[in-house]
């Protein structure tokens, strides 16, 4: 059975069974609220001859009989009839209702119930009408509790009530079968559009979306997929991108030893000193560009082991200051170290982390002109909302790399830790003297020492590269 029908039978089930308990209600009960009603007519009727009598008599004596001239319980004449035809009394309920004078005497009997005369306790009293006229009680209307005889109008009213109330809850079972179907289409059409958008994604078609018309569980759903499938389908480029750049890495190293081993081999070079070199060169290229897809294979299956310690921020920020001093000196670059007072130990992989550092501080000096400065800066700053590394408690220690060099456009920002990403796709030399997974390199170990790394840019005004650690307790 599909979902819409189900849904549809769920609606269906809901609104038959309110029907039917509605209906099954009413009926019980219109004959009872039928009856109270004219009990409550007829009282209101008896009383205002009572009240009258009393306003013109200013006594109860003779109440008997002046009800009984009054509403006679046989035949009355019909006026205007031919041949003296009688016809019942419409409303004719004497035997309905009794009276008892304010001493609780009764003056007017109830058949079979009160008789004249009795005296009757409080309790009766009690449960029965009392009557005021101007703030006075002159006496109690008693009523007889069994049901009344409807009249043939009353029963054609109250057949004619039931008749129409079943012919309701029959259109209410329609406009809900209706109704449920509608709803149940509108449910299922965007569960639909999702199944057959997962199955072209399944047959290899990666990029789909679905429309999505609502705020509810569903568009949330819809969202959410929209979101998976752009993210499933960018993830495949970047792997056919990274499957290209990757060749091309390896090719390169693998074209220059190849020329040179076959060149050597025919006779046509001699194996001088500097080939060799060239050639230990490009092979150590090719270990190097193994050994970091290695690396992020393991970052990537949680295997990379971590040898953590309690590490000096200052002192890891100043060793890899002296490590890049002459290279900076060498372009003409000022390069400063910055570190507050009393800044905590980090618990970290110091090897790790240099790799970390050391990427971050050759870039900046590589993207900036002669001239420039690049500052290592270490602080603590509060916990800010966003994703939360595992380690953290209320403060996070972070380190930032800032340079005055050309910058990253807006466009290139989000994707710069992307693997083998290139901001300029030209391949020049020097840009293939690096295997282009640094910055992905940095950002896996960072986060597998439960930190994260961000970058901040301005074009034209520099780079703030920031990397945020776990304090050490």
């Amino acid at each position: 059975m599909t979902l819409t029908r189900k849904l549809t039978l769920a609606f269906l089930l809901v609104a038959v069974t309110a029907a039917v308990l509605v209906a099954l209600s009413i009926r019980a009960t219109s004959a009872t609220r039928l009856n109270d009603l004219i009990l409550q007519q007829q009282r209101a009727d008896f009383a205002t001859l009572v009240t009258d009598y009393y306003q013109q008599t200013d006594s109860l004596i003779g109440l008997d009989a002046y009800l009984r001239e009054t509403i006679r319980p046989n035949l009355a004449p019909a006026q205007g009839r031919p041949n003296g035809q009688n016809q019942p009394r419409r409303n004719d309920r004497r035997n309905l209702f009794g009276f008892a004078d304010a001493q609780g005497n009764v003056i007017v009997p109830l058949a079979g119930t009160f008789q004249p005369g009795q005296r009757l306790s409080k309790n009766i009293l009690a449960e029965n009408t009392p009557l005021e006229v101007d703030g006075v009680l002159i006496g109690t209307i008693l009523s007889n509790p069994l049901p009344i005889d409807l009249t043939p109008e009353e029963r054609t009213y109250l057949e004619r009530t039931n008749n129409a109330l079943t012919l309701a809850a029959l259109g209410a079972i329609l406009f809900a079968l209706m109704v449920g179907f509608l709803l149940a289409r509108t449910i299922t059409r965007p569960l639909r559009a999702l199944t057959l958008a997962t199955e072209k994604m399944a047959g290899g078609d990666l990029n789909q979306r679905v429309e999505v018309n609502s705020t509810d569980e569903i568009g949330e759903l819809g969202n959410s997929f929209n979101r998976m499938s752009e993210q499933v389908s960018r993830a495949n480029l970047l792997r056919k991108q990274m499957t290209a750049d990757i060749a091309h890495d390896l090719r390169t190293p693998l074209t220059v030893i190849s020329g040179y081993v076959e060149s050597i081999r025919d006779g046509d070079l001699a194996p001088t000193p500097e080939r060799l070199e060239t050639i230990h060169t490009e092979i150590q290229r090719l270990q190097s560009l193994v050994e970091d897809l290695r690396l992020l294979a393991l970052t990537d299956a949680g295997e990379l082991r971590l040898n953590l310690q309690s590490l000096s921020v200052k002192d890891l920020l100043e060793g890899v200051a002296t490590s890049f001093k002459l290279s900076a000196q060498q372009k003409g670059i000022e390069l400063s170290v910055d570190v507050a007072q009393g800044l905590p130990a980090v618990r970290a992989d110091e090897g790790r982390l240099n790799r970390v550092l050391g990427n971050l501080v050759g870039n900046a000096l590589r993207h900036t002109p002669q001239g420039g400065r690049v500052m290592l800066r270490a602080g603590i700053i509060p916990l800010t909302p966003g994703p939360s590394p595992k380690y953290r408690r209320g403060e996070s220690l972070t380190i930032s790399i800032e340079d005055t060099g050309e910058g990253i456009s807006t466009t290139d920002l989000p994707h710069i830790f992307d693997r083998l990403y290139r901001a300029d796709k030209s391949r020049t030399e020097a840009d293939d003297a690096s295997s282009g997974l640094g910055l992905a390199i940095a950002k896996a170990l960072v986060e597998a020492h439960g930190g994260r790394i961000w970058a901040e840019s301005d074009v034209g005004r520099g780079t703030r590269m920031v990397v945020e650690l776990q304090i050490d307790p």
